[in-house]
């Protein structure tokens, strides 16, 4: 069997690395090419921890190779990935199928022989429908072309490790073949154990979207509650401790702080909102209308605490920002409420010096204005107040004393409520969390 992953963006080169490791022959599909030239060299455009040991590793073994050609593709693949991007729609909060249509029609017009075709782009409800109309009406093969969707669950940092051990997989299937076809392809991991749900088209679609909205409920919920504790002195760690070991409710993803970002969370309930709405059924999913308030407020709270602690007043002042990743291990700054936060505050006239461990680069990309440290010291240097805002263990391990040693005003919010609040103030420091006194 040979596969071919289309598009090769984070998930695309993810999956196709993946693939090959199994042991399978891949044809990446990228028509950008500069990303193409540096996939060829085995060289990633995005920070992935271990993932670009394994990009050589099958590169070089010859199992993975990658062009521009769409009908190389058809002519080469049993099974053909989609792995295209869905943005968030420039006018509107549902999804961009832009890609995905063009993926699929390009692709169709060539298939002349028995193929499968495996969405694992997150898509609306209703579109693998669509979808597979346009395949079979549009592919010279005909009904030998079948669709199947399998969504993604990869968590960045983890890629790898969630592609190869996946905790479950998801078929979307109208055919016994298909779903062997499938099988097949993942025979390691569920040899392994990992389960496998076998539904149809509608229900996978929505598995991903689902999994988004309840982890952004869960976030925006926890961060709600830090709210209450802010004004009544609680403490929304120790209360989250307690209710984590509900075991219907469970620890996980309660921990209160600056809230989510990236291109899947913010994204995926804007657009599942937006789909609810095109259906007649609005109202179902109103709540994740308050759910994206709430995390979108967390970066104007953060904002009120830095002028208290400045005394009210904000330009003039120096900050510094720990974190423009909107999560560590990542270099993703897509909706990252660290740079968000960063640029706010250089708008209001503050001098900010920004460091990241890995997001350097993309963030002095989109946010060419604010100034940019490779070092922690060097970012803390004379700063008035510094901020911790992206959850790099770097950052967990700064020695208060030192740091102190470098900065105009022992002023510390930690957005993420994760540094050792005790060690700070032993070394002299003001510092303030989200939730926590």
């Amino acid at each position: 069997m040979k596969i071919t992953v289309i598009g090769c963006g984070y998930l695309g080169a993810t999956h196709a690395a993946c693939m090959a490791a199994l042991g399978f022959e891949v044809l990446g599909i990228e028509i950008d090419p500069t990303r193409r030239s540096a996939l060829e060299r085995g060289v990633l455009p995005f920070f992935e921890p271990g993932l670009p040991e394994l990009l050589v590793e099958q590169v070089e073994s010859g199992r993975l190779r990658f062009s521009a050609d769409i009908a190389e593709a058809a002519a080469f693949g049993d099974v053909h990935f989609v792995c295209v991007g869905t943005p968030q729609r420039a006018d509107g909060h549902g999804a961009d199928l832009t890609y995905v249509e063009a993926a699929v029609t390009s692709l169709a017009a060539h298939l002349t022989g028995p193929a499968l075709v495996v969405g694992k782009s997150t898509v609306p409800v209703g579109t693998a429908e669509r979808l597979q109309e346009i395949l079979q009406s549009q592919s010279p093969a005909g009904d030998q072309v079948e669709l199947a969707w399998n969504p993604e669950f990869l968590r960045e940092g983890f890629a790898v490790k969630d592609t190869l051990e996946p905790d479950r997989l998801v078929f979307g299937v109208r055919s016994e073949r298909a779903e062997a076809t499938l099988r097949e392809v993942y025979s390691t991991a569920i040899d392994g154990g990992c389960p496998v749900v076998v539904t149809d088209f509608p229900t996978a679609e929505l598995v991903k979207v689902a999994a988004n909205s309840f982890l952004a409920t869960k976030i925006s919920f926890i961060n709600a509650m830090a709210e209450l504790c802010d004004v009544t002195g609680a403490n929304v760690v120790t209360l989250a401790d307690a209710i984590g070991y509900d075991e219907r409710i469970g620890r996980k993803f309660l921990n209160a702080g600056l809230g989510f970002g990236g291109g899947c969370l913010p994204k995926d309930i804007r657009a599942f909102t937006a789909r609810a709405e095109e259906l007649g059924v609005k109202d179902a999913l109103r709540f994740l209308h308050e759910i994206d308030r709430i995390n979108l407020r967390r970066r104007k709270r953060v904002i009120k605490i830095a002028r208290k602690e400045l005394g009210g007043r904000l330009p003039g002042k120096r900050i510094a920002i720990l974190g423009a990743a909107f999560k560590p291990n990542s270099d993703d700054i897509r909706d990252s409420p660290a740079l968000e936060v960063a640029h706010t505050l250089h708008e209001l006239g503050v001098h900010v010096t920004v460091h990241d461990v890995e997001a350097i680069e993309p963030a002095r990309t989109k946010y060419p204005d604010l100034s940019y440290a490779d070092t922690i010291e060097e970012a803390c240097a004379e700063a008035d107040l510094v901020m911790h805002l992206t959850e790099w263990l770097e950052y967990r391990a700064v020695d208060p004393a030192k740091l102190g040693e470098v900065v105009a005003g022992k002023r510390m919010i930690d957005g993420r409520n994760c540094l050792d609040i005790d060690a700070y103030r032993e070394a002299g420091w003001t510092i303030r969390s989200l939730g926590r006194p």
